[in-house]
């Protein structure tokens, strides 16, 4: 791979701060709105639907405005990074390969990002493009950003049907990641399992990856074709291949 391409909430920033922050807004208990959006998630849903579940008619864009009108918008900070982020993203420039942070976010977002000056060649957000995943489009400028053949570049997410899908479909090779809500729910999904090159637990075994010619060769420690075949939980995936 020459570049490799990064997601951002739950691959590189826990969204721990995210819907605490939210859960206080609305006045409920954190691990009340923490159980929705595992429910959502569980039924292939948009995390969001959780908060609209609290509100039926609640407009989550005009929220986020009220919120930041009101002093309490997006905060980001070092804390808010998974460790295995900056030795990974150094590493991977370390070894020559071009490292780009692009995901859903606002453009406050991608702001906060940049200011923690992580070891990557372009932080960008969806906002800041006009376009998100899991549009086409959004992956079509994920290709013009990464400077390589489609082919010879990497996205690394946890989310399967807004990053692995879709970048598949794009042409280029992906790497599931087994962290957060999605990703660990959806792991051993089939279509996760047919699709994704790479099924990695850690950020840190992407350098492993550079160069490597067999992605099957790269999967989870626990796929293994001598296993029985794992039971698969009931539920859907939100968008399909």
């Amino acid at each position: 791979m020459e570049t490799i391409v990064l997601d951002i909430g739950e691959t590189l920033v826990r969204d721990d701060r995210h819907w605490a922050s939210w859960a206080d807004w609305l006045g409920v208990p954190p691990h009340t709105l923490g159980a929705l959006v595992g429910a959502a998630v569980a039924q292939g849903r948009e995390a969001t639907d959780a908060l609209r579940i609290l509100r039926p008619d609640m407009d989550v864009e005009e929220a986020y405005r009220a919120r930041a009108a009101a002093g309490r918008g997006e905060h980001l900070d070092e804390s808010d990074l998974y460790q295995d982020v900056r030795p990974a993203l150094g590493e991977l420039r370390a070894a020559g390969v071009r490292v780009v942070v692009a995901g859903d976010g606002t453009v406050r977002a991608g702001e906060l990002l940049r200011a923690l000056d992580l070891p990557a060649d372009l932080v960008v957000t969806s906002d800041e493009w006009g376009v998100r995943k899991p549009d086409p489009e959004f992956f079509a400028r994920v290709a013009e950003a990464s400077g390589a053949a489609p082919e010879a570049t990497l996205y690394v997410g946890d989310h399967p049907a807004d990053d692995l899908f879709p970048a598949a479909a794009a042409g280029m090779r992906t790497a599931h990641l087994r962290r957060g809500p999605y990703g660990h729910w959806w792991a051993d999904h089939p279509d996760v399992v047919e699709t994704a090159d790479f099924r990695i637990d850690a950020l840190t075994e992407l350098v492993g990856l550079v160069g490597s010619p067999d992605p099957g060769g790269a999967a989870a420690p626990d796929a293994s074709a001598d296993e029985e075949p794992k039971v698969v939980r009931r539920g859907a995936l939100r968008s399909v291949r």
